[in-house]
């Protein structure tokens, strides 16, 4: 009789951890539901995402955050200086006419999205990803030099590429539109340049500091080298147009010959292709899978036009001195400027004692900047 008692007690404690754990994981499931959509901007295919990987949406965030400011950082001395379009809306839909400057901070974006990913999942931050191992193996680069293999831990590249590519796309709701087709190919772009800047990172193993052999992993770059590799990628965007194409008709075989279906027409969407739009062959070429591509050329940026995603130039500080971007003849966009004095103090003249302390001046400067009309 004990021994029943003692079986059906324990299977009893079985069943009432399995019973708390699938609690806990519905509760879980719930919450994540509740805050994903509480996030706005997103769509639905986003918060289908967010809610079956929450722990990978703080990087996605951080991702997005640290784009726009290194996007700001490369236009600073721009008309155009990447702020405004999508503020208070970090996850929403860019407003900004599909322009170069959009083909940057679409790429832009979608690499800093998808460093970051990389990165919280070599930090161990989300539980569905770690450290890349699908690098493996001794490699021998020659009789003359060591052999080295992949060890440490690599940056998750594909799960960084493809969460960016799975969020970010889900955006593009329309593949047959025109400008979600430039978004999505400037997406590709922004992955691809973060897949191409990873570092190859080696240690050596040997007696007596010998190396005989190399660990070797990938690790990411500085995000500022991606930045600048897209702003390259920015001056160098190519124009495109979206072309229809119609695939070809299904069709069967009889006696060696090929037939169309009787009875209903074959179903035939009509698919766009972006095309390079000066391009000299007869066929348009498509676009490169690395550089970034617009629709429309880029307006003056010089008033504030919430249609363009310009905020204007007005109040902007420009260089007296400068014949660059950040001039003020340019940046101003010949509306002039204003002049601004002031006086400013600070420590000058400073002289160590021994010992031990230091004196100094206070000297006065007077200061100009100079803002645009």
């Amino acid at each position: 009789m004990r021994k029943v008692r003692k079986e059906f007690t324990i299977k009893a404690l079985f069943w009432i951890i399995l019973l708390i754990a699938n609690l806990r994981t519905s509760v879980s499931a719930f919450g994540a539901q509740v805050i994903c959509n509480r996030i706005t901007g997103l769509t639905a295919g986003q918060r289908r995402i967010c809610a079956a990987a929450p722990d990978a949406m703080a990087a996605v965030g951080h991702g997005i955050r640290m784009a726009k400011q290194e996007c700001q950082i490369q236009f600073n001395s721009h008309r155009w200086n990447c702020t405004g379009p999508t503020k208070g809306n970090p996850f929403g839909h860019l407003q900004i006419t599909a322009s170069r400057e959009a083909a940057y901070m679409y790429a832009v974006i979608s690499a800093g999205v998808t460093y970051s990913l990389m990165d919280a999942c070599s930090r161990g931050n989300i539980s569905i990803c770690g450290c890349d191992t699908h690098y493996s193996g001794v490699l021998d680069v020659g009789p003359t030099a060591s052999s080295w293999k992949w060890g440490g831990c690599s940056v998750d590249l594909n799960f960084g590429m493809g969460f960016a590519r799975k969020f970010l796309d889900a955006q593009e709701s329309d593949a047959s539109d025109p400008r979600s087709l430039m978004n999505l190919h400037n997406n590709k772009a922004g992955r691809k340049i973060v897949k191409q800047l990873l570092n190859t990172d080696c240690k050596c193993h040997g007696v007596s500091g010998s190396c005989t052999m190399k660990t070797c992993w990938h690790s990411l770059p500085h995000f500022r080298h991606v930045g600048k590799a897209l702003m390259k990628k920015y001056w160098k965007a190519r124009g495109v147009s979206a072309t229809p194409t119609m695939p070809r008709p299904q069709s069967f075989t009889t006696n060696g010959r090929s037939k169309r279906p009787h009875g209903k027409r074959s179903s035939r969407r009509l698919k766009l292709k972006l095309r390079l739009a000066r391009s000299t062959s007869i066929n348009q070429e498509e676009p490169r899978i690395t550089e970034l591509v617009y629709l429309e050329q880029s307006p003056n940026y010089c008033d504030r036009d919430y249609g363009t995603g310009s905020l204007g130039t007005h109040g902007r500080l420009c260089n007296r001195t400068s014949e660059g971007t950040d001039g003020c003849d340019l940046l101003c966009c010949g509306r002039g400027y204003n002049t601004h004095q002031f006086v400013r103090s600070k420590q000058c003249r400073c002289t160590f004692y021994w010992c031990c302390y230091v004196k100094c001046d206070t000297c006065v400067e007077r200061i100009e900047e100079y803002t645009c009309k």
